[in-house]
């Protein structure tokens, strides 16, 4: 693949010098909980000050919280010094491997910002990564069946999930029918079959992330009271979506390396025969420089994302790819079911058995133009505009997108709301928001598609005049789409530099100010209290609680990765070599 990772980590100069300005500006701060207990506890704030970690007030000799307001006053709003050890020990730990594992992703596009913004779509939509992977894998199946019934020649060829358009004259039945034509098809599966898959590389990053993970979650049980505010647990949970997508796009492989597509193609249509009126076939490049398969890369503003050959965006080309797979499979359908009746395609010329060795003689595949876009085409062709079985796909990859994205960011909600104070407070918070805006990004994005889609219909009408009328709506819903699809975009770029910005914030110490820790975003000013020290009933529940946190993201990422085992690599009814 293309080493098209190197300006992610472009900016991460931006990101060490923010934590160095911050580191800067925290140096100076007062914030000491542990002292601000003592001064309660001494009475220093009246006789009333302190509370117990249920917010429930006790004498101060006997206080283990202490309640916001007091907190504001005797401690200040600023957060606690910053502590390099602590930050560079959880940052090494608990986001760092996942920074390195986004190099593993696959991108493919000719185009450094077209990259970078994969890159930023995947991190501020994991519901988008998760989603194309999906609809993918369940492509590969409705493919295979789709084709399943045919055994015309080049069909097991033809099953190369492409993204392509096509000419709907006699050059796409000329590439079914002509026996000149199996090279073509032989040609452009040869030049197609690379791989980017599993490697030494990509399963030592993948190792390391996991047993780095495996390690930290257990390392940070064993001492759950040491440094709890600035803890990754909920970081690692956050992130762990990244691995089963990793590994998905790993499994698929998919062929999406702009260049080698472009060149492959090329290759392919040098030889490629059309069917001429006289029956005598030709190479395509004497009669026209039309093909019947070729990339779409005209200037278009509302199919850029179906041009992109990125992995995901697979999502905004389910529609247009869907067609081309029905329009392809049925002139094999049709060709196979006419060669079962032993009809050649030139009618006026007797049948020629076949042996076993030829089942299909050349001599039957042969004829005119016309003949052979008759030969092809269906006298009662069955095809929805948007495209069979199509819902239940969407519905399917939705369901499994939704629970990494869910069950990941879950766990991490789970376990910084567990951990004193419990409650809706900054860090989990921050979680919420963060799968909320992914989840939105992914809607817009698809419905975005949808309305993209429409605007394709052909829906025009004749008045009372006899002349044709087109709809505005269909223009509208093309307009609305490139507008959706921007926002959606500049959305999950705001997301994504707020995972970040909350990682930061989470080991920077940040975080552990009164306001924060108080949990006053969920119990309110009046109520908040800020827990200082932990009992040991509540060290082992938030010992539990962050174990549930882990088999919960854990759990999640099994059921996804498991579910792309299960539905990957179809069998296909038969291949190039079978009889």
């Amino acid at each position: 693949m293309l080493n098209v990772h190197r300006p992610l980590f472009r900016s991460l100069p931006l990101l060490l010098a923010f934590v160095a300005i911050y580191c800067c500006g925290s140096t100076f701060a007062s914030s000491n909980f542990g002292q601000c207990l003592l001064d309660v506890q001494a009475g220093k704030f009246g006789p009333n000050a302190g509370v117990d970690n249920s917010g429930r007030p006790v004498p101060n000799a006997n206080a283990t919280a202490i309640p916001y307001e007091i907190c504001v006053t005797a401690c200040g709003g600023g957060p606690e010094p910053f502590s390099w050890s602590d930050f560079s020990n959880q940052f090494s730990a608990w986001l760092l491997p996942w920074l390195a594992l986004l190099s593993q992703l696959p991108f493919g596009a000719n185009d450094n910002l077209e990259n970078l913004i994969s890159v930023v779509l995947t991190i501020g939509s994991p519901v988008l990564a998760a989603y194309s992977a999906a609809l993918t894998v369940l492509n590969g199946r409705w493919i295979a069946r789709r084709f399943s019934g045919s055994t015309y020649p080049n069909t097991y060829y033809a099953q190369a999930p492409i993204i392509l358009d096509k000419n709907r004259d006699a050059l796409l039945a000329s590439l079914i029918v002509l026996p000149e034509n199996d090279e073509w098809w032989k040609e452009l599966l040869d030049h197609l079959n690379y791989t980017y898959t599993w490697s030494i590389s990509a399963a030592t990053s993948i190792a390391w992330v996991l047993i780095a993970y495996v390690f930290t979650v257990i390392d940070s049980l064993f001492d759950v009271s040491s440094e709890i505010q600035v803890n990754g647990q909920g970081v690692g949970s956050a992130w762990l979506w990244l691995l089963p997508v990793v590994i998905a796009w790993l499994q698929i492989s998919p062929k999406c390396d702009s260049i080698r597509t472009r060149d492959a193609l090329r290759r392919a249509n040098h030889i490629v025969y059309v069917a001429t009126p006289e029956g005598l076939p030709k190479r395509a490049g004497l009669v026209s420089d039309h093909r019947a398969v070729f990339l779409n890369e005209a200037e278009d503003v509302l199919h850029n994302d179906q041009r992109c050959t990125s992995p995901i965006y697979n999502y905004a080309r389910l529609f247009s790819w869907t067609a081309a797979v029905e329009e392809i499979s049925d002139y094999f359908h049709e060709a196979t079911r006419r060669s079962r009746l032993f009809q050649p395609v030139n009618s006026n010329t007797p049948w020629v058995s076949g042996d076993r060795n030829s089942p299909l003689k050349d001599e039957n595949r042969v004829g005119t133009s016309s003949q052979v876009v008759e030969y092809c085409t269906s006298f009662f062709p069955r095809r929805s505009r948007w495209g069979s079985g199509i819902w239940g796909r969407i519905v399917i990859a939705s369901i499994l997108a939704l629970i990494l994205q869910w069950g990941t960011a879950g766990a991490a909600i789970f376990v910084t709301w567990e951990t004193p104070t419990r409650g809706l407070g900054c860090r989990s918070g921050s979680y919420l928001l963060y799968a909320i805006v992914s989840t939105i990004v992914w809607v817009l994005l698809i419905f975005a598609n949808i309305l993209s889609h429409y605007s394709t219909f052909d829906c025009t009408s004749h008045d009372l005049e006899g002349k044709k009328k087109h709809y505005a709506r269909v223009d509208l819903a093309g307009s609305l789409s490139i507008i959706i699809r921007r926002f959606a975009k500049i959305l999950a770029a705001a997301n994504a530099v707020w995972i970040f910005t909350t990682c930061m914030f989470q080991f920077t110490s940040f975080f552990n100010r009164c306001w924060c820790d108080s949990t006053v975003l969920g119990l309110g000013a009046a109520k908040a209290y800020n827990v200082v020290t932990l009992s040991n009933e509540e060290v082992d529940s938030t010992r539990a609680a962050w174990i549930g946190g882990a088999v919960l993201a854990s759990g999640s990422a099994a059921i996804y990765v498991g579910f792309i085992n299960v539905f990957i690599d179809p069998p296909f009814p038969f291949g190039p070599n079978r009889e």
